[in-house]
């Protein structure tokens, strides 16, 4: 297997396959689009049928403008024992598969997606992934890594001529 390495050593880049692993072993991402130019940021509940995130909705907000469009996709996770934390960015173009005739509209509709929030959600979306990507980093023991403290950069970070 290829292990790519990012340019900081501790944040490994992972391969589609991990990728679409790292996937099926959640049930809880965002789904990330933009409605009049702003972006807008839902939780979804979602299951996978293969390489395809499927997820269920009602009538509102996500159903006007998630069809047809382009949007990201994106799990991730922390792991405070083993100190290791993940993300997994899947983006491409989604479909309302709700009436949808064909074995992968049947297929997908019978995907386990459990959604947690309150309310109806008989509507089916599927999102097909153009790109997917992931980085997987871990923060050593004994070491208190965190980020910069903003109110005193070091020197030359942050300078303005």
């Amino acid at each position: 297997m290829d292990r790519r390495v990012a340019q900081d050593q501790s944040i490994e880049v992972l391969s589609p396959d991990e990728c679409f692993l790292l996937l099926r072993s959640r049930d809880l991402g965002r789904i990330a689009f933009s409605i009049e130019g702003q972006p807008e940021v839902f939780p979804i509940n979602y299951a996978m049928e293969g390489q395809i995130v499927v997820f269920r909705t009602a009538p509102g907000t996500k159903l006007d403008h998630v069809p047809k469009a382009r949007l990201a996709f994106e799990v991730d996770d922390w792991d405070p024992k083993l100190r290791i934390g993940w993300s997994v960015v899947v983006k491409g173009l989604a479909e309302e598969v709700t009436r949808n005739l064909g074995r992968t509209a049947d297929h997908i509709r019978i995907a386990p997606v459990h959604p947690v929030a309150p309310g109806e959600r008989w509507h089916w979306l599927a999102i097909k992934p153009s790109e997917v990507s992931g980085r997987r980093f871990q923060v050593r023991a004994g070491s208190q890594r965190r980020a910069r403290d903003w109110r005193r950069p070091p020197p030359g970070d942050y300078m303005r001529p």
